[in-house]
């Protein structure tokens, strides 16, 4: 009798793995729906969907999250790049201290931190605890800058003259490549209102070189990742990275269909209410 009740209980968590990978594929669809409508938010949704929905470790989620959100990325940058709204020397300016800092990030910083940080009481503060926390504190400063409504100027003529301030935009790319090679975070949030302000680009130019330069840092990011020992699962990762770039097509067709600023606003909240969720998760609810 026992051995029968274990190969029922065997097939049925069998099914349920196979429903929640297919829930997790239908999910990455909207990595690369955000990407294609606002540029931003792929690794924000990308991350909480492997380890909460595919059971991912939250370290190697964010390995993962490199490559998914990387070349769906690339893939909505070439688009972008037909259509002529690629400024590739932006793309150089702020991705190269961004591309330097997440690889040594992942190669060098982050296998250096210790899986147990310290305690507090009788909850010990884990490694991937503290990444998934860091992650949502991200994931809040991501959603305040899309719930607050974009100011109205002169920086959404296509012609307006952009200028470069080389220091802040230098400074910036190696602040968000820390923080992606920390988080997985492809930094969309961060990138386009630093393009937009500080080189006064046009906000649709600033989405499709920000494509550009996620793809180029994310992407060279999983390389510092295949140095090291981790085991990649390369089916579920080319499966998910597929729903995703399915998603990025959608994602530009339906941002000829949708108010930018209202679905910014939306899916800002969305990001909110998902970040704390997971400090609650981490924290309160934590086993």
């Amino acid at each position: 009798m026992l051995p029968c009740n274990i190969v029922v209980l065997s097939k049925f968590v069998k099914i349920i793995q196979i429903h929640m990978e297919i829930a997790g594929l239908l999910l990455a669809a909207l990595v690369g729906i955000s990407l294609g409508l606002i540029g931003s938010g792929g690794s924000i949704l990308t991350v909480p969907i492997l380890v909460y929905v595919m059971g991912i470790n939250p370290v190697l989620a964010t390995a993962y999250s490199l490559f998914i959100v990387g070349t769906t990325a690339l893939i909505g940058g070439i688009q972008s790049a037909i259509q002529k709204k690629v400024d590739f020397k932006t793309v150089l300016i702020f991705g190269i201290p961004s591309i330097i800092a997440v690889y040594s990030t992942r190669l060098w910083i982050l296998p250096l931190i210790p899986n147990e940080l310290f305690t507090i009481g009788t909850f010990a503060v884990t490694k991937s605890i503290a990444l998934m926390l860091l992650f949502a504190i991200v994931m809040i400063l991501a959603s305040i800058s899309m719930i607050r409504p974009s100011k109205k100027s002169t920086d959404d003529d296509e012609h307006a003259s952009m200028k470069y301030n080389y220091p802040m935009i230098l400074l910036e790319g190696a602040v968000v490549g820390i923080l992606t090679g920390l988080v997985g975070a492809g930094g969309g949030f961060l990138i386009i209102p630093a393009l937009v302000l500080m080189a006064r680009m046009p906000m649709k130019l600033a989405v499709g070189t920000s494509l550009f330069i996620i793809a180029a840092k994310s992407l060279i990011g999983f390389i510092g990742d295949l140095q090291g020992n981790q085991v990649i699962d390369w089916v579920l990762l080319i499966k998910f990275t597929a729903s995703a770039a399915v998603g990025i097509f959608a994602g530009i067709y339906l941002s000829k269909k949708i108010a930018g600023e209202k679905l910014k606003t939306a899916f800002g909240w969305f990001v909110l209410i998902m970040a704390v969720y997971i400090i609650v998760k981490e924290t309160i609810l934590k086993n």
